[in-house]
């Protein structure tokens, strides 16, 4: 097996197949990422391509549509010298056109590609609770189900080559939605002089229960934007769901507005915080006495 990318996420989900006793050849970026991995019995590679050599499946997760295409299609990507009938699944969220590209071009190799992006973030690749959106062939996906079932519970095929990335930019504009909620209800609530957590104790239980408020919203209440993903991931998948959807011809103005809030962040120096830390621009557009109290924190 071949795993390309050891990220926030990338890295437990590749221990989770160490665990189970899978030989691993491992690549990223930078070989420092990857020695917790080596630690464990990993085997490095020089590049993508190394990695392909001697993988029969090959994972891939990554950053942004253009790291995809370097790891995958590039000089030294996997395809590049992927076995005959090996399969490449890349847990990316990216660019359904690409997912497609990527199939038809391990096709034309004699291999085969699955789109299939996860979510569930940090704390769901430590858990192996993720929940994996599949695209590409019925076959190939059985092929693979035991070591997906290694890294999430809920794991659907969507239907063809891309597929499982417009699945992951519906779930995606279900979050920015519901992130401008949590981080709006939460600022109310401190405004209002409740404490936080027994506000969230209360609405957790209720209709408005959500996997943010539960998850990220103690952290909003701790002041805690240590990222389980990264605000600039975020508002990468966004900017893809916008396009996509213009392509289809839809107006998803609810979010239009999360994603310009997100924008704000990166130049505050919180692109590679948690997307809990959203609640820092909504402070910053409602001057709060809250951004006084608690400055954003690098």
């Amino acid at each position: 097996m071949g795993w390309i990318g050891t990220g926030v996420m990338g890295a437990a989900m590749c221990a989770h197949m160490i665990e189970a006793g899978h030989p691993v050849t491992v690549h990223s970026r930078t070989r420092a990422r990857a020695e917790p991995l080596l630690s464990r019995g990993a085997v490095w590679a020089d590049s993508p391509a190394e990695v392909a050599a001697r993988s029969d499946v090959i994972f891939t997760i990554v950053g942004f549509p253009a790291d995809v295409r370097e790891v995958v299609l590039g000089p030294r990507g996997a395809l590049g010298r992927i076995r005959t009938d090996a399969i490449l699944v890349d847990m990316t969220t990216s660019e359904p056109s690409l997912a497609r590209e990527i199939h038809a071009a391990a096709r034309a190799r004699g291999a085969w590609a699955l789109d299939a992006p996860v979510s569930g973030g940090d704390v769901g690749a430590i858990s192996a609770t993720l929940s994996i959106m599949v695209g590409g062939d019925a076959s190939v996906l059985e092929r693979v189900r035991p070591l997906l079932a290694r890294l999430g519970r809920t794991i659907v095929l969507q239907g063809d080559a891309g597929a499982g990335q417009h699945t992951k930019m519906v779930n995606q504009t279900l979050i920015a939605a519901n992130m401008v909620g949590v981080c709006e209800a939460l600022l109310y609530a401190r405004r209002a002089g409740l404490d936080p957590l027994r506000v969230i104790a209360s609405v957790g239980g209720g209709a408005a229960s959500s996997w943010a408020i539960h998850q990220l919203g103690p952290k909003i209440a701790a002041r805690d934007f240590a990222p389980g993903f990264y605000v600039e991931h975020f508002v990468k998948d966004m900017g893809i769901a916008l396009r996509e959807a213009k392509r289809m011809g839809l107006a998803l103005p609810g979010l239009e507005l999360a994603e310009r809030l997100y924008r704000e962040l990166p130049p505050l120096g919180h692109g590679r915080s948690g997307t809990q830390a959203l609640v820092l621009a909504l402070e910053r557009l409602a001057q709060s006495e809250e951004s006084d109290l608690y400055p954003p924190r690098k």
